[in-house]
């Protein structure tokens, strides 16, 4: 069994909240919610493109569908998203006012056996805490990942570069396809493990040893992620901020 708890903020910036998150299948963008679950399961966070229309119709809708979705070592996940994708992109055709309407999507998913996977589309991330030390588990789908990749800018480089806010195609989006990219976790989740997906409004703004000194602390789960939004905050985040945690019970 595992618990799972996540927590949404629009920020101290935003007028509106356009993440979005999914715990149990239920889809929240306001509340807190914690809950425990048995697998297989899926637990995300999708981020509504800012700049595009209805990013937070996007969101919304992308989870809900995903809650639809059951599970299993037989599921194509990958499919599943592409599916997703093309439903938003129809609602957003046909629907004048959330025309080109995009989200992120990042996911944990589960299935019967324990196998644990990383499904991702943008630039929101997973994480995985073990021992204390932070791991990223997602791929960015930004431009800074790809000219990391090609050795043109540092790690450094990545966090500052005037162009950190340019991702490849996402859901929903009219002129191209996303290409989700769906992984089997290397180690899997293990008791003591913390899994964290979170928005780029949280990741962007709290280093790796904030992350690892706030995960540490003797406090119950939902807490934590409190601290860790609050943290971004006060780093300067100007996004909204949502966070999932999930652990083995």
């Amino acid at each position: 069994m595992y618990y799972c708890c996540g927590i949404s903020d629009k920020g101290a910036v935003r007028e509106h909240n356009e993440d979005a998150y999914l715990v149990n299948k239920i889809v929240l963008s306001k509340a807190q919610m914690e809950s425990d679950v048995n697998a297989p399961f899926i637990a995300a966070v999708a981020d509504g493109v800012g700049g595009e229309a209805s990013g937070e119709i996007a969101s919304r809708m992308a989870l809900e569908l995903l809650s639809g979705v059951r599970f299993g070592k037989k599921v194509d996940l990958r499919a599943k998203l592409l599916s997703i994708h093309s439903r938003l992109k129809r609602y957003g055709i046909t629907h004048g006012s959330s025309a080109n309407m995009q989200t992120t999507l990042c996911a944990l998913a589960v299935d019967e056996n324990g196998r644990a996977f990383v499904a991702n589309v943008g630039d929101s991330r997973m994480y995985r805490c073990r021992g204390g030390i932070i791991r990223q588990l997602s791929t960015d789908q930004s431009l800074v990942q790809l000219l990391y990749e090609q050795g043109k800018i540092t790690g450094e480089e990545k966090k500052t570069h005037a162009q950190r806010n340019v991702i490849f195609p996402v859901l929903g989006n009219i002129a191209d396809d996303p290409d989700p990219m769906v992984t089997e976790i290397d180690g899997g989740i293990k008791k003591g493990d913390i899994i964290i997906i979170c928005s780029d409004g949280l990741s962007d703004y709290i280093t790796s040893g904030e992350f690892e000194e706030i995960l540490a602390m003797p406090m119950r789960l939902p807490k934590r992620l409190r601290r860790l939004i609050d943290t971004a905050i006060d780093n300067g985040s100007t996004d909204n901020i949502t966070v999932v945690g999930v652990s083995v019970i």
